[in-house]
């Protein structure tokens, strides 16, 4: 039996990276996966891959930082199906330090970063009260728990995801609700690729590689990586874990000089 069988998971920003990552190996594990994504077109191109693969997905077009489009989505959802599994994994970066970040760069992180998860799972967790349980992943990062240059805003948002995460995985232990986050480090995601193109033209393999080496493994981690984490976090097998931290760093937290 598949390890996600009969389950249906909702992953925000599941069209790209790590989302999509996620959501195809749900669905290769046996749930029915609803992708909410901003750009309708990439999420629909996503779930249709994931039936083309033999899995079964539904898109959704969702602006994480609307509270009541999200909580529209997920009363849709509730509607037709039980939903068992949330993935909060929408986010935004900003490069900056404290002084190179407006008050609407700040303002714009949080409304992604932070409202997006606290809305998922503010629409979603009544629901999983009344099913009886379910379990919610959110996507933190190292540095939530390291300092790192110029990423003062984005620090401040994924340090709120990791507390959230606490909070949640407290407040809902009766309910049977499990909540734990995945702290990756550097993943090679399109958005790498994009903000090497953009910062460094001609540069970019040279700035791939010194990237790489900051993680003392000596390369960045994989979307699929970080999906495998997800799939065991997310199963019956975890059954026993919940309000952790999962760094996915390369010992990027421990190992750094």
């Amino acid at each position: 039996m598949k390890r996600l069988e009969n389950k249906t998971a909702i992953v925000t920003g599941g069209a790209s990276g790590i989302g999509l990552a996620i959501s195809r190996r749900f669905a290769m594990e046996g749930a029915y996966v609803h992708l909410l994504d901003l750009k309708l077109e990439e999420a629909e191109n996503a779930a249709a891959e994931i039936r083309a693969e033999g899995g079964h997905a539904t898109a959704h077009t969702c602006d994480v930082s609307n509270q009541q489009q999200v909580a529209a989505i997920a009363q849709a959802i509730h509607n037709e199906q039980v939903a068992h599994i949330l993935v909060c994994n929408a986010g935004i970066g900003f490069v900056g330090n404290l002084e190179k970040t407006t008050e609407d760069d700040l303002d714009r992180m949080y409304r992604v970063n932070v409202k997006g998860v606290y809305n998922a799972m503010h629409a979603v967790v009544p629901f999983f009260k009344q099913n009886g349980g379910g379990v919610i992943l959110n996507m933190a990062s190292v540095v939530a728990s390291v300092g790192i240059p110029d990423r003062f805003a984005y620090s401040m948002t994924k340090g709120a995801v990791l507390t959230m995460t606490l909070s949640v995985a407290m407040d809902y232990l009766s309910d049977n609700v499990r909540c734990n986050c995945i702290s990756p480090a550097r993943i090679h995601t399109p958005f790498v690729d994009g903000f090497l193109a953009k910062n460094y033209p001609g540069l970019e393999a040279e700035m791939f590689a010194k990237l790489a080496k900051t993680q003392p493994i000596g390369r960045m981690g994989t979307p699929d990586e970080v999906a495998n984490l997800a799939l065991f976090l997310c199963s019956d097998e975890a059954a026993f874990i919940t309000g952790c931290d999962f760094p996915l760093d390369g010992g990027f937290i421990k190992l750094r000089p």
